[in-house]
């Protein structure tokens, strides 16, 4: 294998620049094999220039050389991350052991701090071993119960087929969802007046058992449109009516990310925010959704735009 290796020197009087160098190569995941002395393989390279850069803007000395690794280097033992996932495990299960529902936003803040830190991991462990996978899915894991935590009622994954159906048989019906409805409910009750039955009546139930038998019911266990595989209510709404657009999927990512976790879209935290300062300070359920329609609709116009423009 080829390896890339930095040999470099700086003046000794100014512990600032040392200390501002070091940082930049544990950050690229550099081995250190001895004092000036780092390695990276070769096809991350390009990791070494900013840092050879600052050697000479500071009066050092640096120099990469690309050669093929010695027989008497282990690379995967050198390059190994196995401590730093152990730690991280650690983390996660020290949050766990603290969850509590009065503390759900706190708990959400540190598990997205926790998911940067493995992502940063990852992009610096050049020879993955099985724990970067327990990590990954103890993180996802961990999330998915934080962000359930003080939901009543809320639907299981099941495995089913999602059929295309016609919007013109759903016409004026009243559909029925859990009471003091959050991200993924308030989405799908929009996306069903915009896009599917404009004069739609929604039921807010204090229970799933409370559905009248002539309601579509939505996001709870036994309705006719809930959680399917990895899709969320929101989603399995989208392709069950066939609506399908660039704006609808960017939403669709983050009522995902927002109601199940997962990859963090950029808008979904700020979005979080609106529609939980909209719920904490609004206690009727239609009040909420004519409110939170507002938000949705302007998302969807930004999106939209954005979409058109590319």
């Amino acid at each position: 294998m080829k390896i890339s290796l930095l040999i470099s020197s700086l003046p000794t009087e100014s512990a600032a620049t040392r200390m501002r160098v070091w940082r930049s190569i544990k950050n690229c995941g550099a081995a250190t094999l001895r004092d000036g002395v780092y390695l990276l393989p070769s096809t991350h390279a390009n990791k070494f220039d900013d840092i050879s850069q600052d050697h000479h803007s500071e009066q050092g000395k640096a120099y990469i050389f690309n050669c093929h690794c010695p027989e008497n280097i282990d690379l995967v033992k050198l390059f190994d991350r196995n401590e730093e996932y152990s730690s991280f495990l650690k983390q996660l299960k020290m949050l766990e052991n603290e969850l509590d529902v009065t503390k759900k936003n706190e708990h959400l803040k540190h598990i997205r701090k926790l998911k940067k830190s493995l992502n940063q991991l990852m992009q610096i462990d050049y020879f993955p071993q099985p724990i970067q996978e327990q990590s990954i899915q103890a993180l996802n894991e961990l999330e998915y119960q934080i962000v359930r935590l003080g939901e009543i009622h809320e639907p299981q994954i099941s495995l089913q087929t999602i059929h295309v159906l016609q919007a013109e048989h759903f016409q004026n019906r009243v559909w029925a969802t859990r009471k003091r409805p959050w991200i993924d409910r308030l989405a799908s009750a929009w996306l069903i007046q915009k896009f599917i039955d404009p004069y739609a009546k929604f039921k807010w139930l204090a229970s799933p058992t409370d559905c009248p038998s002539d309601a579509i019911g939505f996001d709870f266990d036994g309705a006719k449109f809930t959680h399917i595989d990895c899709f969320v209510t929101f989603e399995v709404l989208m392709h069950s009516f066939n609506q399908i657009d660039p704006a609808l999927n960017k939403i669709a990512e983050i009522v995902h990310y927002l109601d199940i976790g997962g990859h963090e879209p950029a808008e979904a935290v700020g979005f979080e925010k609106v529609i939980h300062g909209l719920k904490t300070t609004i206690l009727d359920d239609d009040q909420l959704l004519i409110l939170s329609n507002h938000i949705f609709d302007g998302l969807y116009a930004d999106l939209l735009g954005e979409s058109l423009e590319h």
